[in-house]
């Protein structure tokens, strides 16, 4: 899931926080074309068609997230800003928008009539139990729960992911080597420009670009023919500071790609134009196996992502919401040593996790 100012966070929570898989549209209360007439309860903080998000509710998610970052972080974690971006809300704007995408994709299930069987609703329960069981007395009093409503919160989080599974069922899983695959090369790169101190580009003239090509043909007869070493060279003669590069298709300059996914191993290129100017490659591997094989789940993700995005970017935007703007302000982080509760993602793993696929 993703959330406009998510960066921020990712850079500091570095995989902290778990929550759905899947990505899909960003939730922004503002935006929305349509809104209820209905009024929002005292304890409502919003309502997207018939489901309503109660502050208890917010709240775990929230006090969980909380938690989590001061395991990692420590307390003064709350002390961070970054151009004047205050952490606090960032977590609390992040957390919104993820509650809210759980409600959306619950009330997709519904329409889906996926539902939980009966062994699903057993583990359900257990679930809950142990969890608001884990809850001391004031965590139970300033979150605001009961067993019931940890039970529906789990309840929702299941049927949200079992609606992306279903959703992304017919994707197919199976990825060829030749798509996949990725390559590691050396390469030399003289550039054909110079910068000034703001960094803008300064072309060469017509002749010395023509001198830097006859230079770059030098350097590859050198490379070619084994006078010196290619790793040498490029320390030598290359303006980039990487000199050996692993990659697949569609991420370097076409013109680079076209010439290097060609190569065999050992061999190196002619000099290759390009806007940046020239470059010679040399492959040391036509087929990385561990790279190609992790970008194929990155692949099959992507194309996942893909499939359900389409299908929950057109449910979302139909659906009405509001947000309890009042109720919203006022929410703040649990500043208590006796709240320290956490475990609310690690017991649905416990009890749940295997029923979404």
């Amino acid at each position: 899931m993703k959330y406009k100012k998510r960066g921020f966070l990712a850079v500091l929570l570095a995989g902290c926080m778990l929550m759905l898989a899947g990505c899909g549209k960003e939730w922004k209360f503002s935006d929305t074309r349509v809104v209820f007439t209905t009024g929002l309860g005292k304890e409502d903080v919003f309502r997207i068609d018939d489901e309503v998000c109660s502050l208890p509710e917010l709240m775990v998610y929230l006090t969980t997230t909380q938690n989590q970052y001061e395991q990692v972080y420590g307390s003064d974690i709350w002390s961070v800003s970054l151009d004047g971006v205050d952490l606090e809300e960032n977590i609390k704007e992040t957390v919104l928008a993820e509650v809210a995408q759980i409600k959306s994709m619950y009330l997709l299930a519904e329409k889906k009539e996926i539902s939980l069987t009966d062994t699903e609703e057993q583990l359900v329960e257990k679930a809950a139990e142990e969890y608001y069981g884990s809850l001391n007395a004031t965590e139970q009093e300033l979150l605001g729960v009961n067993q019931e409503i940890i039970a529906q919160m789990y309840r929702e989080y299941l049927l949200a992911n079992k609606v992306y599974h279903h959703i992304i069922a017919d994707v197919n899983p199976e990825i060829s080597d030749d798509e996949a695959r990725r390559i590691t090369v050396q390469h030399i790169w003289m550039r054909d420009y110079l910068e000034d101190g703001d960094g803008n580009r300064i072309p060469l003239s017509d002749r010395e670009r023509q001198e830097l090509y006859e230079d770059a043909v030098e350097v590859r007869e050198m490379a070619a023919e084994g006078v010196q070493d290619f790793e040498q060279l490029a320390s030598k003669y290359s303006d980039g500071d990487t000199i050996t590069i692993t990659f697949g298709k569609g991420e370097l300059e076409t013109a680079l790609e076209d010439v290097a996914f060609q190569l065999a191993t050992g061999e190196v290129s002619q000099v290759i134009e390009t806007e940046q100017g020239f470059y010679i490659i040399k492959c040391l591997n036509t087929l990385d196996r561990e790279e190609t094989d992790q970008n194929k789940l990155k692949i099959v993700e992507q194309r996942r992502n893909e499939a359900f995005g389409q299908e929950y970017d057109t449910f979302v935007a139909s659906l009405a919401r509001k947000l309890n703007q009042n109720l919203w302000e006022k929410i703040q982080l649990i500043r208590n040593q006796e709240v320290s509760t956490s475990d609310f993602f690690v017991i649905y793993n416990k009890y749940l996790a295997e029923n979404a696929q």
